[in-house]
């Protein structure tokens, strides 16, 4: 898993419009950095919503949030336009960089053991530093305790 300290695997992964957005190309800005299973399920719109809600927040604070999950471009597309969301998602169609993460694997859903994404937030700094590595995170109220988290750390 990764910690506080570490330096954030680099990515290069499709947004919304095709075109390839690199962890590097982000330096300068925070970067919040979260996976979630699937578009359009109850758990993550309500963490996209609760993260579009406080968008502005964010950016006072020079961070963009970006979602990660395995759907696809066109699925990310209808996700975003539905619930007219604020944020950035890319797509990680081979798991490669939720992998990279640490941010997948075993994990209880309704009881039961499955594989899969494990919901996982990170705050990355504007070096490319992880800041804060949050697994297993509950999707209700994870948009409002990273931003607490930045505004801690600035004081």
């Amino acid at each position: 898993m990764l910690k506080k300290g570490d330096k954030a695997p680099s990515f290069s992964l499709q947004n919304i419009d095709e075109k390839d957005i690199k962890l590097e190309d982000l330096r300068g800005k925070k970067v919040v950095l979260y996976f979630y299973p699937k578009d359009s399920t109850p758990g993550c719109t309500l963490q996209a919503n609760d993260f579009t809600s406080l968008v502005d927040e964010f950016e006072a604070l020079n961070t963009i949030i970006i979602g990660v999950s395995p759907d696809s471009c066109e699925s990310h597309k209808k996700f975003k336009e539905k619930y007219n969301l604020k944020i950035d998602l890319l797509v990680d169609s081979d798991k490669e960089v939720v992998k990279s993460y640490f941010a997948y694997g075993d994990r209880s859903l309704y009881g039961k053991l499955v594989t899969g994404i494990k919901r996982s937030t990170f705050i990355i700094d504007e070096n490319g530093i992880i800041e804060e590595a949050l697994y297993n995170v509950k999707a209700k109220g994870n948009a409002k305790r990273v931003l607490g988290i930045l505004e801690k750390n600035l004081k």
